[in-house]
C-alpha cells in the first residue's frame, strides 16, 4: 500500500510518500512517519492523521485511530491512500503535567504557614496561628496529595499525552491561585470564622474530598488499564444524578474549604474552578447524548443533571 502524507495545506510532508504491507494499521504508518522525518522529531503521540476534506466542507475530518488498519479508511482503492498531517508540538504525558501543576500548591502552601514570609511584604508585628489555618493547611495538603496519588494509581486517561504548553498554563493557574489562598489564610491579619463555621466547611469538605475519591474510582472502572474502552455511561452513586460527579464533588469540596476559611481569594478560585468545570461538564453532558441516542440499539441517555443539581 502506498501512503502519501500531505500538510493541511496539500504540500507532501514525507517525499515520495510510505510503502507498508497490505495488514499495516495506523500506527504503524505513525511509526514510518517518525522514522522518516527529519531528526526523528514527529514521534507518534505528536502526530494527527486525518483523512483529506473537500475545499469549502464545513465538515470535521475524520481521525485516524492508531488502532485501526489503514484499509479501513481506503474508498474503493485499497493500494493508495492520502492522508494529512499535522504536528501537535512537543507532548508531555498526562502524569507528567498533573504532577507539576498539583505538586505547586502542596509545596507553596506549607510555605505561607511555616516560614515568616510576611516579612517580606512589610508586616513586622507577631504573628498569632489561629486553630483553623493549622486545620487550613492540612486540609489543603491532603486534597493536593490525594489528587497526586490518584494520578499515579487511579485515572486512566483515554489520550496519552498532552502539550507541552498546558504544563505552563496550568502550573500558572494553580500554582499563582495556590500562593494568593495561602497568603490570605495565613496571614497575621486574618480573622478566623467562628468554631463551629469552621467544623461544618470542613467536615462538610471532608466528605465531599471522600466523594470524589469514590467517583473517580467508578470512572476508573469504566477503562481498560491501557485508558481504552470507549464512551461508556457512568452509573452507580451521584453519577446516577449528576452527570459529572467527580466535578460537583470537587467543586464542593472547595466551597468547604471556604466556609472554613471564608477569604476572598478562596471565593475567586472557587468562581474561576466552577466556570471551567462547568464548561467541561456541559461539552461531556452533550457528547453522552449524542452518542446515547437510543437509535441503532444504542441505549438512551438518562435524564440527569449536569453538575451541580438543581441548577444545571
Amino acid at each position: 500500500m502506498k501512503v502519501t502524507v500531505v500538510s493541511r495545506s496539500g504540500k507532501e510532508v514525507i517525499k515520495g510518500g510510505i510503502d507498508l504491507g497490505d495488514s499495516a494499521t495506523v500506527a504503524d504508518l505513525q511509526e514510518a512517519i517518525h522514522r522518516r522525518s527529519k531528526a526523528r522529531k514527529f514521534y507518534p503521540s505528536r502526530q494527527r492523521l486525518t483523512l483529506p476534506i473537500q475545499p469549502g466542507s464545513k465538515e470535521r475530518p475524520v481521525v485516524l485511530n492508531f488502532k485501526k488498519s489503514l484499509k479501513d479508511y481506503c474508498d474503493g482503492n485499497l493500494d493508495y491512500l492520502t492522508v494529512v498531517f499535522k504536528d501537535l508540538g512537543s507532548q508531555v504525558s498526562y502524569r507528567t503535567l498533573f504532577f507539576w501543576e498539583y505538586l505547586g500548591p502542596l509545596v507553596l502552601y506549607p510555605i505561607f504557614y511555616y516560614f515568616p514570609v510576611y516579612q517580606y511584604f512589610g508586616y513586622k508585628g507577631e504573628r498569632i496561628i489561629h486553630p483553623v489555618q493549622t486545620y487550613a493547611l492540612y486540609y489543603w495538603c491532603f486534597h493536593y496529595f490525594k489528587r497526586i496519588l490518584e494520578t499515579f494509581f487511579v485515572h486512566r486517561f483515554s489520550h496519552a499525552t498532552s502539550p507541552l504548553s498546558n504544563v505552563f498554563r496550568n502550573c500558572a493557574y494553580y500554582w499563582s491561585f495556590g500562593s494568593y489562598i495561602a497568603y490570605c489564610v495565613n496571614h497575621p491579619l486574618y480573622t478566623p470564622v467562628s468554631y463551629h463555621q469552621m467544623k461544618i466547611g470542613f467536615g462538610f469538605g471532608l466528605l465531599c474530598q471522600i466523594s470524589n475519591f469514590y467517583c473517580h474510582i467508578l470512572l476508573r472502572n469504566l477503562r481498560k488499564p491501557d485508558g481504552n474502552g470507549g464512551y461508556q455511561i457512568p452509573r452507580g452513586f451521584l453519577f446516577n444524578i449528576v452527570t459529572c460527579a467527580n466535578y460537583t464533588t470537587e467543586i464542593y469540596q472547595l466551597l468547604g474549604f471556604n466556609i472554613a476559611t471564608q477569604t476572598v481569594a478562596g471565593y475567586s478560585f472557587l468562581a474561576v474552578a466552577t466556570i471551567i468545570m462547568t464548561n467541561w461538564a456541559l461539552a461531556k453532558h452533550r457528547r453522552l447524548k449524542k452518542i446515547f441516542d437510543g437509535k441503532d440499539g444504542r441505549p438512551k441517555y438518562p435524564r440527569r443533571w449536569v453538575i451541580l443539581p438543581p441548577f444545571l
